[in-house]
Order: C-alpha cells, then sequence, then structure tokens
C-alpha cells in the first residue's frame, strides 16, 4: 500500500527529533492524527498531549522550547483551531523560543471559495512566524517541513506549516529529479559566533577603565553562566537579571542585586544609577527608563541576535555572538579590578534588601499578605524545582520574593506577559522533566480566563509523571490586581470595580472535585506547613491562598508623578483608599523599624 502524505510528514517529524506535540483534534487535520495513531501502533510514534484549548498547546509548545532548548510542537484543526494558536505564538516569538505549528486546512479544491473554517492561514500566521507556508501537493511537504523546522530552530522563532486535509490524505510522491521540484534534507547544527578579535578588544578596554561596572542578564546568557559569574568577578561588577533570566543565576548569590525595572529591585536600582559602566549579555529588557541616562555610563552588549544590539540603551561597543563563547573569548583580555569597594557596596545592598522583602512579607494584611506565599515557599523547594508564574501581581511577588537556588528552573510569558502562561508553562515543564517538582503561581485572573480548564488536562496525565508533586498556587483575591494598581499609580484614576472584581471560586475545592488534592489557606501562619503538605503529596494540588488585594506592588524607586497620580486616585474615592494608604505605611514603616 502507497504511503500517504501524512505518513511521510509524520516520520519526517521524527527525523527531525520531534517526540511530542501538544494539540488538539479537529477533521481539518485528521489525516495527521490518523498517521500518528498508525506511527504509535508500530511503536514509532510521537507522544500526543491532548490539551483543553489550542492556545494552551501552543504556550506549552514555547515552555517546552524554554525548559528543554528544543524544538516546541503544538497541532490544531483549520479555521478557529489554527487561530487559536496565535497567542501561544506569540509567546514563543517575542521570547525567542523555537516552536512549530502545525494546522489543518479546507481541501485545495474549495481554497478561495469561502468553504466552511477557510482561512488563508498563512497570511494570518505571516507576522508571527519566521516561516509559513501551505502544502499544495505531496511533493511539496518534504521541503516545507525541512524548512520550516531548520528556520525556527535557527532563528530561535517560529514555524508554521499548513496542510490541506486533501494533501494529507493523497499518496506520497517524492519530488522528482527534474526542472520544477527541490529535494530538501534533514538536519541543523547551531554555530560557535564569535565577534571580531578587534571588537573584543574593544570591549575589554572599555570595560578594563570602568570603576562601577553593571551587568545586566537576560535568557541569552543562560548557556554563559559560568562565564558570567567569572567577569563579574573580575571586574568588581553586580548584577541584574531581566525577568525572563531569573533562572540564569542564583539568587543567593551576594552581588546578584534580582529583577530589574518595575518588578525589580531598590539594589539593580541603585546599581544602575551608580554605575559609570554597562555590560549586557543576551537580554532584550523592554523598560529602557531602569537604564542609566545617555551618555551616563560607556556600555557593552552581547547578543547573538544582531537586531537586539543597541536597541535599548546607545551602546559604544556592540559584539555579535553567542553569550558563552563571546564571554569566554573576553576573559582573557580583562583585568581584575583591585578596588572592590563597588562591589561590597552592591553586596551590602543585596543584604540589606533580602531583609526588606522579608519585612514587607511579614507584616499584616487582610487575611494573607500576598508576598508571604512566595516568601514562604522559597526555602521549602526542592533544588531541582522548576516554578512558572503567571502575570499579574503575582508576577511581583515571583520576581522579588522567589529567592531561586543554584539548579533550580523558573519562566514566564515575558515578552508578550500575557495572562493564562503559568500552568500551561507548568505540564509542559512536567512532561520535559517528569521527575522534577513544578509549581504553578497563578493569579485568579488567570486562573479564570484558561488555566483552571487545564487542570483537566493535569488529572488525565499526571498518573503518567514519575514524581506527582505539581502545585498550582492560586492567589485569590477577587481583584484583576496589577491592572488596580496601574489605573491607580500609572493612570491616577480611583479601582474601577465594575472592570477589576472578580468572582470568588473555591479553587481547592474544584482540585478535590476532579480527583485532585486542595489545600484553603487564609490565615498567615498556616502557609508554610501548606507548603509542606503541598510539596509532599502524593498528588498534583491546588493551594488556594486567600490573599489581600491593598498590598502595592511598590517598585523599586517611585518618581514624583507617580506618586501624584496614586494620591490623587485615593483622593478621587478609590473605595479602598484608607486601607489602600495603612497597607502601604505599614509595610514602608516596617522596613524603617525592623
Amino acid at each position: 500500500m502507497a504511503t500517504m502524505t501524512s505518513d511521510f510528514f509524520v516520520e519526517r517529524l521524527k527525523a527531525w527529533g520531534v517526540t511530542r506535540i501538544y494539540g488538539y483534534s479537529g477533521d481539518g487535520i485528521n489525516g495527521v492524527l490518523g498517521a500518528l495513531q498508525r506511527a504509535d501502533q508500530a511503536g514509532e510514534g510521537i507522544e500526543f498531549i491532548q490539551v483543553r484549548h489550542e492556545e494552551m498547546a501552543a504556550f506549552m509548545a514555547s515552555a517546552h522550547a524554554k525548559f528543554t532548548g528544543e524544538l516546541g510542537v503544538c497541532l490544531a484543526t483549520g479555521g478557529p483551531g489554527a487561530t487559536h494558536l496565535l497567542t501561544g505564538l506569540y509567546d514563543a516569538k517575542l521570547d525567542h523560543a523555537p516552536v512549530l505549528a502545525i494546522a489543518g486546512q479546507a481541501e485545495t479544491t474549495v481554497r478561495g471559495g469561502s468553504y466552511q473554517q477557510e482561512l488563508n492561514l498563512d497570511r494570518i500566521f505571516a507576522d508571527v512566524a519566521d516561516y509559513v507556508q501551505e502544502a499544495t501537493a505531496p511533493a511539496q511537504v518534504r521541503h516545507v517541513t525541512d524548512r520550516s523546522i531548520r528556520i525556527a530552530v535557527a532563528n530561535n522563532g517560529v514555524g508554521v506549516i499548513v496542510l490541506p486535509k486533501d494533501v494529507q490524505d493523497e499518496p506520497y510522491q517524492a519530488p522528482k529529479v527534474a526542472h520544477g521540484f527541490t529535494r530538501s534534507g534533514v538536519g541543523y547544527s547551531r554555530p560557535l559566533v564569535v565577534p571580531q578579535p578587534r571588537d573584543l578588544a574593544r570591549a575589554a578596554e572599555l570595560l578594563n577603565a570602568g570603576e562601577k561596572v553593571a551587568i545586566l542578564i537576560g535568557a541569552g546568557a543562560r548557556d554563559g553562566a559560568e562565564a558570567v559569574v567569572r567577569v563579574a568577578d573580575l571586574l568588581g561588577a553586580g548584577v541584574a537579571k531581566a525577568l525572563l533570566g531569573k533562572d540564569v543565576l542564583s539568587d543567593e548569590l551576594p552581588f546578584v542585586t534580582g529583577a530589574i525595572g518595575l518588578l525589580g529591585t531598590k539594589p539593580s536600582w541603585d546599581m544602575m544609577q551608580g554605575a559609570d559602566t554597562l555590560l549586557m549579555i543576551g537580554t532584550g529588557f523592554p523598560w529602557a527608563e531602569f537604564l542609566p541616562p545617555d551618555g551616563k555610563v560607556r556600555a557593552v552588549q552581547i547578543d547573538i541576535d544582531a537586531g537586539m544590539l543597541g536597541l535599548r540603551y546607545p551602546t559604544e561597543v556592540n559584539l555579535h555572538g553567542g553569550a558563552r563563547e563571546t564571554l569566554e573569548a573576553l576573559i582573557p583580555l580583562l583585568q581584575r579590578k583591585a578596588d572592590r569597594g563597588w562591589r561590597e557596596q552592591i553586596e551590602a545592598g543585596v543584604a540589606d534588601w533580602w531583609q526588606t522583602l522579608e519585612a514587607r512579607a511579614m507584616a499584616e494584611a487582610k487575611p494573607v499578605n500576598p508576598q508571604r506565599v512566595v516568601w514562604e515557599m522559597s526555602p521549602q523547594l526542592p533544588a531541582d524545582a522548576i516554578v512558572t508564574s503567571d502575570s499579574g501581581s503575582c508576577c511581583n511577588w515571583y520576581a522579588r520574593d522567589f529567592k531561586l537556588k543554584q539548579g533550580q528552573r523558573a519562566s514566564l510569558s515575558g515578552g508578550l506577559a500575557s495572562m493564562g502562561a503559568a500552568v500551561p508553562y507548568a505540564i509542559a515543564a512536567k512532561f520535559a522533566h517528569p521527575e522534577r517538582p513544578v509549581v504553578a503561581l497563578v493569579g485568579d485572573g488567570a486562573m479564570q480566563m484558561n488555566n483552571l480548564a487545564e487542570m483537566i488536562t493535569v488529572q488525565k496525565y499526571w498518573q503518567r509523571w514519575a514524581d506527582p508533586r505539581f502545585v498550582v498556587c492560586v492567589f485569590n483575591n477577587q481583584d484583576l490586581n496589577e491592572v488596580t494598581w496601574e489605573q491607580r499609580v500609572m493612570e491616577g484614576n480611583p479601582r474601577f470595580p465594575t472592570t477589576q472584581d472578580l468572582p470568588d471560586v473555591p479553587y481547592a475545592r474544584f482540585a478535590e472535585l476532579i480527583g485532585l488534592k486542595g489545600i484553603y489557606v487564609d490565615r498567615p501562619e498556616d502557609l508554610a506547613p501548606a507548603w509542606a503538605a503541598a510539596l509532599a503529596s502524593d498528588r498534583p494540588v491546588v493551594l488556594e491562598v486567600k490573599t489581600d488585594p491593598e498590598v502595592a506592588p511598590l517598585p523599586p524607586h517611585l518618581t514624583l508623578a507617580e506618586a501624584k497620580a496614586f494620591m490623587g486616585a485615593m483622593a478621587k474615592g478609590d473605595r479602598g483608599a484608607g486601607r489602600v494608604i495603612a497597607e502601604t505605611a505599614r509595610q514602608l514603616f516596617k522596613e524603617v523599624t525592623g
């Protein structure tokens, strides 16, 4: 019997090393699903993980790429199934995660006929994808598959393959050795990219001349983490981390100042304001207002993507190269700074900051201080734990209060900052590393949006995992809290209950209803034992904490304009004005008094 095109396609995916696909079925992609089934029956299958929604499949593919360094793969039918993938694919695009999306399509014989679920998917995906192509003949599928995967992996981007229903079910025809055909092959190996020696020498001269060096790293510095530590030691520098770079270096290192930006730390702010030299490595950190003013520092940037060089700050020396190989070439040219005063100043600020965070976390709240939720989590996490965070106010506490240890991993939707990514990220992390404990930090808004449904996915698959520890911690404050504070501080508007109020959903009870474990906490003294129980559970857990929405996610530096806007919002009749001011004052007072 002739091999069908869908069977060849699955074989080609396997030849490229694909082992797992996140997706949802539909008639537009049934040919590929049939091929997956036949391969599975032959003992040559690709694991298929059924999600609740195609957007979650794309988030999982993005997270798979982040937590493994491999290509993430997601699949959907045509029409609405395909368009549902877009948000997760944009997450991959903006965070430079290699992902392949496979989408069905109406038959080629009806294309252009306003047929049911017929959309021009190549146009729809054109902005998000580095490569997108709809196959119209079996002989085309070989090079479309090869090229889509190769470009996605090489560019750390998104590839999209669109397969019409009839093409999937046609007998496969290999491309001929003839005019009008092209014959592609499998395989890609990433090169080492190192800047020119003259540019390395210029960078070293600049860094050696600096007296107060600040380093900023992002996820692109991950493979060069050891070299970053060596460079920081030579230069007597502190290291701030963009949010996607949180797990590049341990927060237990005394010179690591933590996150930078609106969710950042005071030591990171102070270091950037006091520095005379800046070294940025593998980061596209977007909020340039948290970097020094133009001309205040001399700066060097290292990035594998030339398009990111000189983008956030007018850097004097731009080094196009991979983080590890570039730093290793740079290190022999650097001189160890004898004066360690700047480094000691940074380390003292970091030590004081951790005391400040503890004081804030232990401040009273009604009923539970959200900062304390993460503060109590950190010391109990195993050394190999993986933590994901959703966007929203919980991300503030993830960025600051989660004291990440060496060996732990963590990530979130960075460039897109999309709600609803924490649980699908955690699921992908668990499938990629089934022996490691995984924790997702989620606000109640994101939980209601789509994370709650994916707990059904957890229930469906958790018994496959070698280690059952999987904890989803829900911050239940009945408020879209991040936006509430943005309304107050950025816009100077009082809280708008019509847009901000959320229903009180029994998340822990829902977990119990579907056969998982639920833990409910509404007293701060119960947090530590609750985390202990969750991390010792024999099944996945939803840890629901009733948190106080009026605890301010204080920025590392409050500008006069922001302070005026905040007080203006309180004066305009914010329903919680009295409590907001009291809670904020209590936190700040506790820092001063200890």
